[in-house]
């Protein structure tokens, strides 16, 4: 029984190390290595395509001026921009609103039927060779739009992922930090992703496409931007990423609304694990395989089933020697820690020390639900939104 619990517990831990570290550490290497000895792509500083800016938005009432006003302000050539805002099911003033501006095409019918089939009846107005996807609630840094179509004079890239930024206004937003801190760790995987072959997936906050790869998505995909991104992929492209294009967010209100967002997005994670299955055979896809298994699938499967895995075969192989007691004490510090985070959240008393374990806990506590939600089908494609900060 006791070696049982030794082959479960080295095995769970290795895959929690490898997901968290190991996966980062590796290609921290292997881009150091490759940087010694391939030639890295010069962009086309000129390469400017004609595009079309396209937001989705959903009662955005309270952000959709500012928005508007931030993307006419976009340092590219005008004249060689379409804007497309579609509003589809929207009861407030958002439409009212978007008419003012005469540069804008606005595209609205009273039904909601989710984000999907919104971008599907708006991809046929777009006349740009890239179009740009773009959220109602970001705000974007002036040279994006110009950062992120240079990639594309590259013929093998299909997708150019730009980055989500937090806003974190106050020292103490512990929400913020939780979310802000996740995203920064994010990024330098993508950037390090970028340099050995591909990015996994496009942030759905800020990405482009080129116009003509573009097919329809499953009705019920729940995260249509990953999948949309690599089904790209299979089709012999890859994925770019621009750290110079990004797009700003405020944090989600409140870690209620942030777990919300989560088990969506674990849920249509599972889902396109699922039908994006073909991706799983590195025969076909090699290096492809190798970091979207790394980077993604361990996420939404293994590891946060490891979790448990090593906390109680830790327990049972107590008196098994130092290291066991070692690592069982600060497994055990570690969710006191996330513990005490919950309660002080709760309490509206926000540490960010005692937030990032418990901000880690509740990202893996998502996949759970975010699983049983796949499994039953109760998962709407029509998103509910988060609400996010106001001050």
């Amino acid at each position: 029984m006791i070696n049982s619990f030794h082959y479960f517990f080295w095995c769970a831990l290795f895959v929690l190390i490898y997901t968290y570290f190991g996966y980062g550490l590796i290609l921290f290497f292997w881009v150091k290595i490759k940087r010694l000895f391939v030639y890295r792509y010069s962009f086309q500083s000129d390469y400017l395509p004609n595009i079309t800016l396209l937001i989705t938005a959903y009662n955005e009432e309270s952000c959709i001026r500012e928005k508007i006003e931030n993307s006419l302000s976009l340092n590219y050539p005008k004249d060689q921009i379409q804007y497309i805002i579609i509003t589809d099911g929207s009861d407030d003033n958002t439409p009212q609103f978007v008419e003012e501006y005469a540069e804008i095409q606005l595209m609205h019918q009273p039904e909601r039927q989710g984000k999907i089939m919104a971008v599907e009846r708006a991809m046929k107005e777009v006349h740009g060779e890239i179009v740009v996807f773009t959220d109602a609630n970001t705000l974007l840094n002036k040279e994006a739009v110009k950062n992120i179509v240079r990639h594309f004079s590259d013929k093998k890239v299909g997708v150019v992922s730009g980055e989500k930024r937090i806003l974190n206004r106050s020292a103490d937003e512990a929400a913020g930090a939780g979310e802000g801190f996740y995203w920064r760790y994010e990024s330098k995987l993508k950037q390090w992703d970028n340099e050995l072959y591909s990015v996994m997936g496009a942030a759905g906050e800020l990405f482009a496409i080129r116009t003509k790869l573009f097919e329809p998505i499953p009705k019920d995909s729940l995260i249509e931007d990953f999948y949309m991104s690599f089904k790209i992929i299979e089709k012999g492209y890859k994925i770019a990423y621009e750290p110079d294009a990004y797009a700003l967010e405020e944090p989600s209100a409140s870690v209620k609304e942030e777990l919300k967002r989560k088990i969506r997005i674990a849920a249509g994670g599972i889902q396109s694990i699922v039908r994006l299955k073909e991706l799983l055979n590195p025969f076909k896809y090699g290096v492809i395989t190798f970091q979207y298994v790394s980077h993604r699938v361990l996420r939404w499967t293994l590891a946060p089933l490891s979790l448990p895995i090593v906390f109680i075969s830790n327990a049972f192989l107590w008196d098994q020697g130092f290291i066991y007691q070692f690592i069982f004490v600060n497994q055990v510090l570690f969710y006191l820690s996330a513990l005490c985070g919950f309660l002080l959240e709760k309490k509206h008393i926000r540490l960010k020390l005692l937030f990032i374990p418990y901000y880690f806990c509740m990202m893996n506590y998502a996949v759970y639900a975010g699983f049983r939600r796949f499994m039953k089908g109760s998962q709407s494609v029509l998103w509910e939104k988060a609400a996010r900060r106001t001050n």
